[in-house]
């Protein structure tokens, strides 16, 4: 029965789109009770209000929703939407210690990472010195099996360091 509510939802909301001709946008500020900025997907803000029938209390900064075409107004709340690259994305936390010793070959690589993260995060005031802006993120991209994870464990380990682990194959 669940399922069957949310196919009918999921029709009311194609028909709604077709009909009215609506576009997707967010909700930025409440201004009053009954007014609203919001920025349509095009970049474009308007001043706006909102349906009757929509609850106040789902409105939200920040919340995405669907504006009417011609007049603005907001029309209905859209659930989230899950960028599919980044709903792949896994924030790991290290299981173990890992030393540049259990990574094998790699020793340009690990120069070339040690310089670029560690560096950065042990003395800034070398990169302060020398009016050299540090790195904010360093991406690590290859085939599998060559060592990309465990450099990323090992620069997981750092204070300040934040990785996150991209984890499946464009095929």
């Amino acid at each position: 029965m669940a399922l069957n509510k949310k196919l009918d939802t999921l029709e009311d909301n194609m028909k709604a789109f077709g009909a009215t001709g609506e576009y997707t946008g967010e909700l930025l500020k409440t201004i009053s009770d009954d007014k609203y900025i919001v920025k349509q997907n095009g970049g474009s803000r308007y001043l706006t209000n909102i349906r009757p029938k929509i609850k106040k209390e789902t409105l939200k900064t920040g919340v995405r929703i669907s504006l009417n075409v011609t007049t603005h107004t907001i029309m209905r709340v859209l659930p989230r939407e899950v960028d599919p690259h980044v709903y792949s994305m896994v924030a790991e936390e290290p299981s173990s210690k890992v030393t540049f010793q259990d990574i094998g070959g790699l020793s340009d690589q690990i120069r070339d990472l040690r310089e670029t993260v560690e560096l950065p995060l042990t003395n800034p005031e070398l990169f302060k010195r020398l009016g050299i802006k540090p790195p904010k993120g360093v991406l690590l991209y290859g085939p599998p099996g060559t060592g990309k994870t465990l450099l990323a464990k090992y620069n997981h380990q750092l204070e300040q360091c934040h990785v996150i682990l991209k984890r499946n194959s464009l095929k």
